[in-house]
């Protein structure tokens, strides 16, 4: 038997064909609309199209590369050099430590629950001069009207001890040497401030002679750990014209030891330290909040000043950096 084909159809077939064809590209253009290509457009939980992969309730996922000395010095240059200062209710301060502990834990879905509670978020990063993952835990509401800075977590080792920045931008470079010793040691958890420490004209944003900021309420939770702190500062030339370093324990007699060790090991750099152990120094920074709570706690405080000179030679900082990281106890 022989088939007679139907003209019409072989045109309703084909008709039929091209409207599912115009349906489909029709859809893909929507979704292109609204998915950005790869998800590397703004982030939708933060709106401020920044790069970087939020943790949704404190999971990893793909990090992006970054330079983490970069991305942290245009954090100081365009954020914290203008932020205004806000200071966080006792309630907030609690979150932030709370939740940086629980991070630390490995409890990170609920640390990201937590920080949800105060508008910061986490975001991790792979470093492109180390190679190594660091999370990064921030404001991702009003970064430049709060001022209340941001926490490194270096991801490649456990943590056990605290580098800390209280005064970017008012002591200019100080955050390179905070990232120096952040890169040149695992293990490190990094603070720092987010505004200039007047920032605010009643003194508040000056964390490191705060009890009541987000700053100090970390630090706190990181010297109840038994973290060591280090803690980096800078001092005009003409304050100690004769040292390029003032290195003292703050009030924190326990860290002898690690201090005369990071002394030996600047000086063998080639620094001319000033040791407020064995002599009168300037800047000894007896009044450091953070110190005295790692007295209280019995665990190991260096304060740590650097000069002018030192901080805009770039590759002082490296040496200095590297040399206070071995210094640190193990």
């Amino acid at each position: 038997m022989s088939m007679v084909r139907n003209p019409t159809t072989k045109v309703t077939i084909k008709r039929t064909l091209i409207g599912i064809a115009v349906t489909v590209v029709t859809l893909g253009a929507l979704v292109a609309l609204f998915v950005p290509f790869g998800g590397r457009g703004t982030d939708a939980a933060n709106g401020d199209g920044r790069h970087g992969n939020s943790v949704p309730g404190g999971h990893d996922q793909d990090h992006d590369r970054v330079d983490l000395a970069r991305r942290i010095t245009d954090f100081t240059r365009d954020t914290v050099a203008h932020s205004d200062y806000l200071p966080p209710l006792r309630a907030q301060r609690r979150t932030a430590a709370e939740a940086v502990g629980l991070f630390l834990d490995g409890r990170r879905a609920e640390a990201g629950r937590r920080l949800d509670d105060i508008d910061f978020g986490i975001r991790t990063y792979t470093d492109t001069a180390t190679g190594r993952r660091f999370a990064e835990i921030s404001d991702r509401a009003a970064e430049g009207r709060r001022g209340w800075g941001r926490v490194y977590i270096d991801l490649s080792a456990t943590s056990r001890w605290s580098v800390q920045v209280p005064h970017p931008v008012a002591d200019s470079g100080s955050e390179q040497l905070g990232i120096g010793v952040l890169r040149a040691r695992r293990g490190g958890v990094l603070v720092m401030a987010g505004a200039h420490r007047n920032a605010d004209k009643k003194g508040r944003a000056d964390v490191a002679h705060r009890r009541d900021t987000v700053f100090d309420a970390v630090c706190d939770e990181l010297a109840a750990r038994r973290f060591p702190g280090l803690q980096v500062h800078g001092f005009a030339d003409s304050t100690e014209p004769d040292y390029d370093v003032i290195a003292s324990l703050g009030s924190a007699d326990k860290g002898l030891p690690t201090a005369r060790r990071a002394a030996t090991a600047l000086r063998h750099e080639g620094f001319a330290v000033c040791r407020a152990w064995a002599r009168r120094c300037a800047l000894e920074g007896r009044g450091n909040v953070q110190g005295r709570e790692a007295e209280d706690q019995g665990v190991p405080f260096l304060h740590m000043e650097f000069s002018r000179t030192v901080r805009d030679d770039a590759a002082r900082v490296r040496r200095a950096s590297a040399a206070m990281a071995a210094a640190l106890p193990s």
